[in-house]
């Protein structure tokens, strides 16, 4: 509301003066002068002040309000559909992890090649940007098999002919935008599938599946530990520009929760792991979800969407679940290689 200048504020503290008598004036609306002696008085002007009161009473500005009813705390999302989605994918992944290592490279190269699609289609809706999704989704899953078959360097090969496959695929449009869509292109397959390769990986290893299981847990139990004691105890916020919703008492419980589950897993599941080390591994891993939650933040803050896509009720599309495991997947390969091994 606009400030008009020389006009008094009321209420409150300050005092008010539209009560106040002027000179010559009568005290309320309905009151008239005093009329002379040897006048005769109206009916209406006989009656007693009170009256013409209780027929217009001032509004009481001082009068206390009735507070609003509090605010109740939501998730934002259909809990129970997460709840449910969650789990069937937590039973696929676990079944797929421990009967046939095969089926679960089918596993991460399908999640791939979707959440490929998800971007590459955001990026089109959105900004106009033709990212070519063929070359992208081919070369995308030969990196999660070369990554399990050949480690490495098989990984680092079949990003290079991804790359060049995406440059010559654009080639056959019209040259306008064609360094904005090829750069596209290059970041989607590092961003999606070369992270990914990360994963396979680990699964090569002869304790592969536990280490699989181990990079899955923590980064559920981190994400998990930041939820839960963001949404109880959050008051500060971690990046308002980016995610509102964050909080740095979020990222305290992400750390927490990690870093117990870490000394577990290294304890019990990893060969020749040692508490200590998944102490260390869980406090990276924190750190490593939450960027790259933040990271995948800002792309749809950028692209002006809350969801990469609709596919997974209660989460939104696959790239709403692999957010902090696509950035986390090579700092727990690192530290297991360095801590124990990459046999």
């Amino acid at each position: 509301m606009p400030i008009v200048p020389g006009v008094p504020d009321f209420g409150g503290d300050q005092e008010d003066d539209r009560g106040t008598a002027r000179p010559g004036g009568p005290l309320f609306r309905d009151e008239t002068s005093p009329a002379p002696a040897h006048a005769a008085v109206p009916a209406y002007a006989a009656a007693p002040a009170h009256t013409a009161v209780a027929q217009n009473p001032e509004p009481m500005h001082d009068a206390p309000q009735p507070a609003p009813p509090p605010k109740k705390k939501t998730a934002g999302r259909d809990l129970g559909a997460a709840i449910g989605v969650g789990v069937g994918l937590g039973v696929v992944v676990i079944a797929s992890l421990f009967v046939v290592k095969a089926a679960f490279v089918g596993v991460v190269a399908i999640a791939v090649v979707v959440g490929l699609w998800e971007l590459t289609k955001r990026l089109d809706e959105r900004k106009g940007i033709h990212a070519p999704l063929v070359p992208l989704a081919v070369g995308g899953a030969a990196m999660v098999v070369a990554g399990y078959a050949r480690g490495a360097e098989g990984a680092w090969v079949a990003m290079a002919f991804t790359a060049l496959a995406v440059l010559v695929w654009r080639m056959a449009q019209p040259p306008e935008n064609y360094l904005r869509d090829v750069t596209a292109g290059v970041f989607a397959a590092f961003y999606v599938p070369f992270l990914a390769t990360f994963v396979t990986m680990m699964l090569a290893a002869d304790d592969g599946s536990r280490r699989v299981l181990t990079f899955l847990a923590l980064t559920v139990i981190s994400d998990t530990g930041a939820y839960a004691v963001g949404w109880r105890f959050g008051r500060t916020k971690l990046a308002p520009r980016i995610s509102p919703g964050k909080t740095r008492e979020g990222l305290l419980g992400a750390v927490a929760f990690a870093m117990v589950a870490g000394a577990l897993c290294m304890e019990f599941l990893i060969d020749g792991g040692s508490w200590w080390q998944g102490v260390l591994m869980g406090l990276a891993v924190a750190v490593s979800a939450t960027l790259g939650d933040l990271g995948e933040s800002m792309i749809k803050r950028d692209l002006g969407i809350k969801d990469m896509g609709t596919l997974l009720p209660g989460h939104g599309g696959i790239m709403d679940r692999l957010d902090s495991l696509l950035p986390t997947a090579p700092v727990v390969w690192l530290l297991l290689v360095i801590f124990v091994g990459s046999a």
